[in-house]
């Protein structure tokens, strides 16, 4: 069992930066690939940024790619999300999630995750 909170959200102008943690729970968490989602009112769920349990590989959306930089530092038990250079288009809530099995190439399918964090609202201002 993993609980996930995330922290760091907020208003930010455009072109500015924000980092957001996502603490978890648990001592397996270095077991788990981890992920951001990002949910804007009236759409669906979106895939951001994943990243594997060592750290070793990243993944990311091409709307965030060059952008956001998602770390872990799994002896915090924390994963990030760097964004920087934000829009107005990335307001949304962002969810950290966590998963124990992530086949190649699922990263960004949300169903391949098992626990999920409550959100944390960004909101990027013109």
């Amino acid at each position: 069992q993993v609980q996930l909170v995330e922290s760091g959200g907020g208003l930010v102008q455009a072109g500015g930066s924000l980092r957001l943690s996502c603490a978890a729970s648990g001592r397996a968490f270095s077991r788990y690939a981890m992920g951001w989602f990002r949910q804007a009112p009236g759409k669906e769920r979106e895939f951001v940024s994943a990243i594997s349990w060592s750290g070793g590989s990243t993944y990311y959306a091409d709307s965030v790619k060059g952008r956001f930089t998602i770390s872990r530092d799994n002896a915090k038990n924390t994963v990030y999300l760097q964004m920087n250079s934000l829009k107005q288009e990335d307001t949304a809530v962002y969810y950290c999630a966590a998963a124990g099995i992530l086949r190649v190439g699922s990263s960004s399918n949300p169903y391949e995750y098992d626990y999920w964090g409550q959100g944390t609202q960004v909101t990027v201002s013109s």
